[in-house]
């Protein structure tokens, strides 16, 4: 039994298919499946069904995949000795970040964090949260920025920054004239929200405690965009939450309304495997994404709101 048998075992499961698990590998597709029938030779079962199409794990094949994904990422920890030992941060880093961060928080940082490390090849995707953490379990990501806490023991979390919650009230609405805004005066009947599968929606939904019918209602929007949102908003639609981070570029300043202290704020993290791999790397986006967010949110007095509903 070799890594590298274990390593196209992976790759065949993850694609259910031996062509295109031999072309991910760089491998030709009689080599991968020669090591592979080896393997299953070697072990005296069968791991793929190959009578399905697409290729199935077989029962035993299931269990053999988890323990070699350990397998493989724990043989990767040798390279992260060396490299750690060396003082090295380079190499290629995958990393996974909620659509209500990426595009406020990706120009902040990016260019600083590839000027002062010039050896790391990010590759970036913007995933939900569900999609992230699955990811991150199944090594295709090295690490993701997200809101927290996820309450998943398989993964580690470091936070990042703390970001506030805005109110987003068109000229109109019944919250307009205040100056600052109580939770207690949410309605989460006239709050416009994201689709489904966006954390920041949940939050939204928790901080607001109850999620009414809408059956009876004229109409209900959720989009995945915040700036439709806004947009829905000025037409007099209903009003809507903002990350603070959002806010900055908002050109309707008048519709911008803060929250009373503690102002509800959502725990955004760098989070990664318990297995701590390329922790270099993941240390070195911490220090620069922490430095530079440091002076763009300046709230001190703040209630973290969970992403997940209380059940």
């Amino acid at each position: 039994m070799t890594i590298t048998q274990l390593y196209y075992v992976l790759a065949v499961a993850e694609n259910q298919n031996f062509t295109k698990a031999a072309e991910k590998c760089f491998v030709t597709q009689p080599t991968l499946s020669m090591q592979i029938q080896k393997l299953e030779d070697e072990l005296d079962v069968l791991i793929f069904d190959r009578s399905k199409k697409p290729i199935e794990l077989t029962d035993v094949g299931r269990k053999i995949v988890t323990q070699a994904r350990n397998i493989v990422n724990e043989s990767y920890r040798i390279q992260d000795i060396v490299d750690q030992q060396k003082g090295f941060i380079g190499g290629e880093f995958k990393i996974g970040i909620i659509p209500t961060v990426m595009p406020t928080l990706l120009p902040m940082f990016l260019k600083a964090f590839v000027k002062k490390h010039p050896k790391v090849k990010l590759k970036i995707e913007e995933l939900t949260t569900e999609e992230i953490i699955t990811r991150i379990k199944d090594g295709h990501l090295d690490a993701a920025i997200a809101a927290t806490p996820l309450e998943d023991d398989s993964i580690k979390e470091r936070v990042l920054y703390f970001e506030p919650f805005v109110c987003y009230i068109p000229k109109g609405h019944r919250l307009h004239e205040n100056k600052k805004i109580d939770v207690s005066d949410l309605d989460i009947n006239d709050m416009l929200l994201l689709e489904d599968g966006h954390c920041f929606r949940d939050g939204v939904i928790n901080l607001c405690k109850v999620f009414k019918d809408h059956s009876d209602d004229q109409f209900q929007i959720e989009s995945g965009s915040i700036e439709t949102l806004v947009k829905l908003s000025n037409e007099g639609l209903g009003m809507t939450l903002l990350p603070y981070l959002h806010s900055l570029d908002i050109k309707e300043k008048d519709n911008l309304h803060y929250f009373n202290e503690p102002t509800p704020a959502r725990e955004v993290s760098i989070i990664y495997h318990k297995s701590e791999l390329k922790i270099q790397i993941i240390e070195a986006l911490q220090d620069v994404i922490s430095g530079i967010i440091r002076g763009a949110i300046a709230f001190q007095d703040v209630k973290i709101i969970s992403p997940l509903p209380k059940k």
